[in-house]
Order: structure tokens, then sequence, then C-alpha cells
């Protein structure tokens, strides 16, 4: 009895490690994704990246889509379903829309804030319980926004107003996502980006240019970044407790660095910085509370 028990000790051990790293993985291709998508908007509208983005997507989602087809004849509160769309939609298009004037490294910073959204929503939307602690990190989590936005009347920008919104609607958005739990993830993850396809398709005629051979392969790569990304996303989750790999979400400002460095010539300022640090570090501690207290752990995957 004790032989054959042995060999599901490995596997024991490794499921965790190897959510770990399909987290690590799809977060660097969210970053990809992301750093593409700033690319493509310095040349061509926001309208066409969201509709030939959204068309890759869904092409790869297609068989998934047609094989789980009976799913999507039975969703639970539609209309919850629809406001989840919406608000997927609206977030794509504010964080794209505030890469065209913001450095990729303050956007992303930006939507870090999300958890603590998440946590400060929870107690006023869904009237869970949340103590003192956990307060005391949200608001430490807002100081470090604020650090990160440098407020005055010289530096609050209509973009970085967008990047805020986005993040809080993706909070939202979570929430939401928290409460349909009983739908499967092809429903949720096509739906998004059917959001995305619609909105691009009304977007995409005005101030059109037609790409060349070299962008169709760019739009179609950010397509199939962006579902590779939350497909490991999803088996990382499945894998390991939300508790074990999102904290590893925050790795995305040193990619978000990185790519803006590299690519775009962006340095970080030091405020953005030591904000992302206190964001991440608030972040980190309602996290670690979470588990402690043995609650329903948040999930906050980025955006698609």
């Amino acid at each position: 009895m004790t032989f054959l028990a042995k060999p599901s000790i490995p596997d024991e051990r490794s499921a965790p490690l190897a959510g770990i790293g399909l987290m690590l993985l799809s977060i660097l291709m969210f970053s990809c994704g992301d750093a593409l998508g700033k690319f493509m908007v310095a040349t061509y509208s926001l309208g066409q990246l969201l509709w030939l983005r959204a068309c890759a997507a869904l092409i790869v989602l297609l068989p998934m889509i047609w094989r789980n087809r009976a799913d999507f004849a039975r969703l639970e509160r539609p209309w919850l379903q629809l406001l989840r769309v919406t608000l997927s939609t609206v977030e794509v298009a504010a964080f794209f829309l505030a890469t065209v004037y913001l450095p990729l490294a303050d956007v992303v910073t930006y939507y870090l804030a999300c958890p603590i959204f998440v946590t400060a929503l929870s107690a006023i939307v869904l009237r869970e319980r949340v103590g003192w602690r956990r307060w005391s990190a949200v608001l430490i989590g807002f100081c470090g926004v604020l650090i990160a936005l440098r407020p005055s009347s010289q530096t609050v920008s209509w973009p970085a107003m967008i990047a805020l919104g986005g993040s809080f609607s993706f909070a939202l958005l979570m929430l939401i996502t928290r409460s349909l739990r009983a739908t499967p993830d092809v429903v949720l993850a096509s739906s998004q980006f059917a959001g995305t396809f619609a909105l691009g398709a009304v977007m995409s005629p005005f101030g059109w240019i037609t790409p060349d051979l070299g962008s169709l392969v760019l739009f179609a790569a950010a397509g199939c970044i962006s579902v590779s990304a939350l497909l490991c996303v999803n088996r990382s989750l499945k894998l390991a407790p939300a508790s074990v790999v999102v904290p590893y979400q925050y790795s995305m400002i040193v990619w978000a660095v990185m790519f803006g460095y590299v690519v775009f010539g962006d340095k970080p300022s030091v405020a953005t910085i030591a904000g992302a640090a206190i964001i991440i570090g608030a972040g980190l501690y309602i996290f670690l509370r979470e588990r402690k207290l043995g609650r329903g752990e948040t999930v906050v995957s980025p955006p698609v």
C-alpha cells in the first residue's frame, strides 16, 4: 500500500509549481500582447486593433465554442452576463487608449490597483466583511496610486483618468465574474472577445487604414497571444490555489518597465516605481490576509 501511494507525492508537489510556471508564462504573454497593442495603435486606430485582435482570438476559440455550444444556450442571469461583457469591453478599450498617451509602465501601475478596488467594492457591493487590517491595506494601496499619479493641476491628465477608469471597470468585472462562477470558462472568454469585436466593428470604419500583410500578422499575433495567455491563467488556477499563483501577476510591472524601455524608450519615473511598489505590497497583504482567514479567494486575471 505504501509503495502504491508514493507515485502521487511528486504530482502533489509539482502541481503548484506547474501552476506558478503557467501563471508567469501567461503574464509574459499578456505583457507581450500589451506592448504589441501599444505598438499597433501608434499607426492604426483603436477600433482596428480591437476588431482585428478579436477576430483572431475568436477564430482560435471557434473549435472550443463549437464543442461547448450547448452552454451558450443556457446562460445564467443573461443581463448580468451582458453587463460583464460591457465592462470587459470598456476596460480593454480604456487600457489600449491610455497606452497611446502614457508609458506602458504607468498604465500597468494603475491597473495593479485592481485587487485594491476589488477588496473595497466587495465590502460595499457584496456586503462582505472587511476588517480594519485590510481596510488599512486598501488605504495604503490608494496612497500608492496617488504617488504614481502625482496629482497636481499640471500632472493629472485625462489619459491617466482613462487608465484609472479602466482599472475600476476591471474591478467591477471581477466582482461580477465571481458571482457567475457556474458559467464555463469558454463562455466567459469568448463573450469578452465578442464584446471587443462588436465595439471594434463599430469604431474601425472611422480612421481606417488598410493594413499590409505584416500588420495583419501582428494583429493576428495579438489575438492569439491573448487567447494563449488566458488559457494558461485558467489552467494555472486549476493546478494551484489562487492565493498561491495570483500574486505572481504582479510580475507584469517588471515586463511593462522592460518593454517600455527597450521598445518605446520610456524611462519609468521614481514616482511610478515607488507607487507600484506600495500597490504591490498592499495587494500582497490582502491576498495573504484572505488566505489566512480562509475566505473565498479573489481571482484577478489580467485583461484580455
